[in-house]
């Protein structure tokens, strides 16, 4: 009568059997491509170093301390997750319209220019 296959729960993969692990490895050591390694070959061998979080971006962000009034976090806050990368988008935009040239900017030549009240 065969037998369940054996299943690892926390990662959902399915064991094989003796027969069917037999079977694989007689299929390795038939492959010319899955020559086994030498003992020295072994011990040569070193962990990659594991690599943590997103690749460092060319375009490297600082950390700072700042304060924004309470209705402005509310309004990025209630966008969801990414509300940071949305609130330096529009920080970004505001930048390059205020140092483009004027003739880039409207009629007036004062887009982009902030009137702090």
């Amino acid at each position: 009568m065969p037998r369940e296959p054996e299943v690892n729960r926390r990662h959902d993969v399915v064991i094989p059997s003796d027969a069917e692990n037999a079977q694989i490895e007689r299929g390795a050591l038939g492959d010319p491509d899955a020559a086994l390694l030498s003992a020295a070959e072994l011990d040569a061998m070193v962990p990659l170093p594991r690599l943590r979080g997103r690749p460092r971006s060319d375009h490297k962000k600082a950390l700072v301390s700042i304060r924004y009034s309470a209705e402005v976090l509310e309004y990025f806050r209630s966008t969801g997750a990414g509300w940071q990368s949305r609130m330096d988008a529009v920080l970004r935009e505001f930048v390059h319209r205020a140092t483009a040239s004027p003739d880039q900017n409207d009629k007036s030549g004062d887009a982009g220019r902030l009137t702090v009240t």
